[in-house]
């Protein structure tokens, strides 16, 4: 068996495999892992390291033509899959519920596409759980952002000048993104809150020392697998009032919601931003699926009434050297699941291999996938 590391582009600094993996990846049968020349040079992992743990490196035709089972973080150009042919298996982190346009793409190519963003939310399945990863990655360099943005100190200080107030934080979103973020808020010193409208991430806030801003009436679905669902009109509109009142009073606002698969939900509307301190800093993880806030935009840092709005939804990829190292432990503990015995072997009766497919023999296997398909 053959494996290929390819390269990403479009400003992307983490590479899906590091080095470290590589002696496991032979012991699973890999006889051959091909790397595309500079795969790994801006996560910190050059050629040389690839080498010294028995990879080969070489140029993306080679890598294309020969691999078994490709590695990527994000969806391949159309150039690359006209390359690729039947019987290749090509693993990542494609976001296929919000870009149809790729599932069709990998349809068309013939190959087999295993997104890990579609892993169930199970103990079994934690192991190869991109999103929480990336999460914990983002969670923590959003509030290092916040604070090299904001004009005031985190913490609260106590000089000869006098005392010094510390920030106020408010967590949009309790997930992994957002509890990672109460945390280094925490831990920097400031004053934290968090909102979530699902009622079990309550005991997670306050275990973490912050305070949980909680709106009544909340929609909370079980069978969601822990992610947020859609709330009635009534509840937005209290929602937004509270949100309104807490974030107003804030320095900093990390925005994390997100419903997979959806536009993300409007949380901070342009009079709550115009109702907040001059200096406050907003950074809206969710931009690229629409923003929690109605003034972000996507992949840029602008000043809207005196307050700094970043929308970033890729902050993993700024800490790319441990950002890849856990990416590609989490596509290593997939691998595990389709090479059996030194062959590759797509059991299609595992819940996880089956969840994440996107595109085998130009089928969807992933039920979830299926319908968000039949819906578009």
């Amino acid at each position: 068996m053959t494996l290929g590391i390819l390269k990403e582009s479009d400003g992307e600094h983490r590479v899906a495999l590091t080095p470290d993996a590589l002696p496991g990846l032979m012991k699973l049968g890999f006889q051959n892992i091909l790397v595309e020349r500079g795969a790994g040079v801006s996560a910190f992992f050059d050629d040389a390291s690839y080498e010294k743990q028995g990879a080969q490196i070489t140029d993306l035709d080679t890598v294309l033509k020969q691999s078994n089972l490709l590695v990527k973080i994000h969806p391949p150009t159309q150039s690359v899959l006209d390359q690729l042919s039947a019987g290749q298996i090509l693993i990542g982190q494609f976001n296929p519920l919000g870009q149809p346009d790729v599932v069709e793409a990998l349809l068309q190519s013939g190959i087999s596409a295993f997104s890990l963003d579609l892993a169930p939310r199970s103990t079994r399945a934690q192991a190869l759980d991109v999103l929480s990863s990336m999460a914990t990655v983002g969670g923590y360099k959003a509030v290092l952002t916040a604070a090299s943005h904001l004009p005031t100190f985190f913490p609260m200080f106590m000089t000869a000048a006098g005392t010094i107030k510390p920030a106020k934080v408010l967590i949009l979103g309790a997930g992994v993104a957002g509890l990672q973020a109460i945390s280094t808020a925490r831990r920097l010193g400031a004053v934290v809150e968090a909102f979530d409208v699902r009622a079990a991430a309550k005991e997670e806030v306050l275990s973490l020392g912050a305070k949980f801003v909680e709106v009544a009436g909340a929609i909370d679905d079980k069978a969601a697998g822990g992610y947020a669902v859609e709330q009635t009109d009534e509840f937005k509109q209290r929602q937004a009032e509270l949100i309104h009142n807490h974030a107003a009073a804030a320095d900093v606002v990390i925005c994390t919601a997100q419903i997979p698969g959806r536009k993300a939900p409007l949380l901070l509307r342009k009079e709550t931003v115009a109702a907040m301190k001059s200096g406050a800093v907003i950074v809206d993880m969710a931009a690229s699926s629409g923003g929690n806030c109605e003034v972000t935009e996507n992949g840029k840092t602008i000043l809207h009434k005196g307050v700094t709005i970043i929308g970033d939804s890729n902050l993993a990829a700024s800490i790319p050297k441990d950002a890849s190292v856990m990416f590609g432990k989490n596509v290593f503990n997939f691998i595990k699941l389709i090479a059996v015995k030194g062959a590759l072997n797509l059991n299609f009766s595992d819940d996880i291999v089956r969840a994440t497919c996107i595109a085998h023999n130009g089928e969807i296997m992933s039920e979830r996938m299926k319908q968000v398909m039949q819906t578009a």
